[in-house]
């Protein structure tokens, strides 16, 4: 296996220094070699209104690309409003649930599935016509599917984010 030759002096950065990963990623977000096409990345300082960060997100799930939308998510959660935090950290960890279903990682799925439950449940009721009820429930099928070692189709990794009017 080819050693990476580049030491820590030559890590990808930021303008803060702190150090980024550019590689490019796959669909799923598993990285590829430099230099490969990957999937267009979400800039890390992506900062969306609250409406606009759950419809970008829904168009990434809709479009089988959940670790995308865990990057949206991740951004809210990171540049949101405190208060907010582990309502944004939920949904980026549902995200990211759905993500490793995706990559066939049973355990890293039902892991992030029950944190992000935890956390959407503790948060109460949810601003922004978000569906916590939904994605509660969602999260409870895929979570029985695992156990019982059934397919999941793409559909059902395509919930609702918010409640359609």
């Amino acid at each position: 296996m080819p050693e990476d030759t580049r030491d820590d002096a030559e890590r990808d950065r930021d303008e803060n220094g702190r150090a980024r990963n550019a590689r490019p990623r796959d669909r799923f977000g598993r990285p590829l070699p430099f230099g490969s096409a990957g999937v267009p990345r979400i800039p890390d300082d992506l900062e969306l209104p609250p409406a606009e960060t759950l419809e970008y997100a829904q168009r990434l799930i809709d479009d089988g690309l959940a670790f995308n939308a865990h990057e949206v998510l991740e951004a809210a959660w990171k540049n949101g409003p405190f208060a907010e935090k582990s309502l944004w950290q939920g949904l980026a960890q549902f995200a990211v649930g759905l993500t490793h279903i995706q990559r066939g990682n049973s355990k890293g799925a039902r892991t992030l599935l029950e944190r992000a439950a935890q956390r959407l449940t503790a948060y109460g009721p949810a601003p922004y016509d978000i569906d916590s009820a939904g994605l509660l429930a969602c999260a409870d099928a895929l979570l029985i599917a695992i156990d019982q070692g059934k397919p999941v189709s793409d559909n059902d990794l395509r919930p609702r984010l918010t409640i359609s009017h």
